[in-house]
């Protein structure tokens, strides 16, 4: 059993597109909020996620995990974190989405991507699943094909309430950008895309060929459901032993996805202490999952020197 492209889905910030034709049998199209309803929003928000304060040097930071795909009330950032973000000057993201310039990047960097040719099977059932998604697939087909069972995996949850419009990353960056704070990426587009090209013609088609039956079982729902619940709750034991109840890691294949997705971290910690030691009080954002375990931020930065504190919101919580 095997749950790749969800898991690039959860753990890249690059956002999928959104895409419904708003009939009765699609998913339902992502809502923009209107100024009202972003107050209300505001106000009732409750704390969702996992939050941390690091200190060294006479100054406080922050590490908050993310998840990239959300629910529409999830999106507020609740009173620890708010009062986390407000306590810092810079926000820092994987990547910030608002970015006209990050945008470019990753525009260009698609279109600059190659893939192999999939053997025409493949193509079909990716047809099948866009229509279920209500998914021009003309458009996914623009895309390399590990970036379209991605799109597809990432899109197929819609119908429970997530979106990656409800990314908790973009609304962050949107919240950092009107507080006048100083909003950073802390990695690059390419970066990013790096991942999602496998190394081989085999790989790529194994990849696919995964996720699509992850999606036509109903696997990959079942996987983000049980995360997403976990994040929403705060839920430490859950997130920490991901390792051991997500069936992702069986093949070397998986194993290898898995190592270079994370092997990421020591390269976030650096560029989160660099700017924690220019002088800079930083809000990071980063998924969820880069948080748990020996090599997770919280670790690595408190192997650099820092003081490093869980801040519980709930009962699910524990340091």
């Amino acid at each position: 059993m095997r749950r790749r492209a969800f898991l690039f889905a959860l753990l890249t910030a690059a956002s999928a597109p959104g895409y419904a034709d708003g009939g009765a049998a699609c998913p339902p199209a992502a809502e923009k909020p209107g100024p009202e309803a972003v107050q209300a929003g505001m106000r009732n928000a409750s704390d969702h996620g996992f939050l941390w304060r690091v200190r060294r040097d006479g100054r406080t930071s922050y590490l908050y995990g993310t998840i990239h795909v959300a629910k529409a009330d999830w999106m507020y950032p609740g009173p620890r974190v708010l009062a986390a973000i407000r306590a810092s000057d810079t926000v820092a993201l994987e990547l910030d989405m608002l970015d006209p310039d990050i945008q470019d990047q990753l525009t260009q960097g698609m279109q600059a991507l190659g893939g192999p040719a999939l053997p025409d099977p493949l193509v079909r059932r990716l047809q099948q699943q866009a229509a279920l998604q209500c998914i021009p697939y003309e458009s996914l087909a623009r895309m390399i094909p590990e970036l379209q069972v991605t799109t597809l995996s990432m899109m197929a949850v819609r119908r429970d309430g997530l979106d990656p419009a409800y990314a908790i990353d973009s609304v962050l960056a949107g919240i950092g950008h009107g507080a006048k704070k100083n909003v950073t990426s802390l990695e690059t587009a390419a970066l990013q895309l790096k991942m999602f090209q496998m190394g081989s013609a085999r790989e790529t088609i194994e990849l696919v060929q995964d996720g699509l039956e992850e999606l036509e079982s109903g696997r990959s729902r079942s996987l983000a459901l049980r995360l997403t619940r976990a994040w929403a709750a705060g839920d430490f034991a859950e997130m920490a032993s991901f390792n051991d109840w997500c069936e992702c890691l069986n093949t070397a294949v998986e194993r290898e996805m898995m190592r270079r997705m994370l092997d990421r971290n020591p390269g976030l910690a650096e560029h989160i202490d660099s700017l924690h030691s220019s002088g800079r009080q930083v809000f990071a954002a980063v998924g969820s999952l880069h948080m748990f375990g020996p090599d997770g931020l919280p670790a690595l930065l408190a192997k650099r020197g820092y003081r490093v504190e869980n801040i519980p919101f709930g009962t699910t919580q524990r340091n």
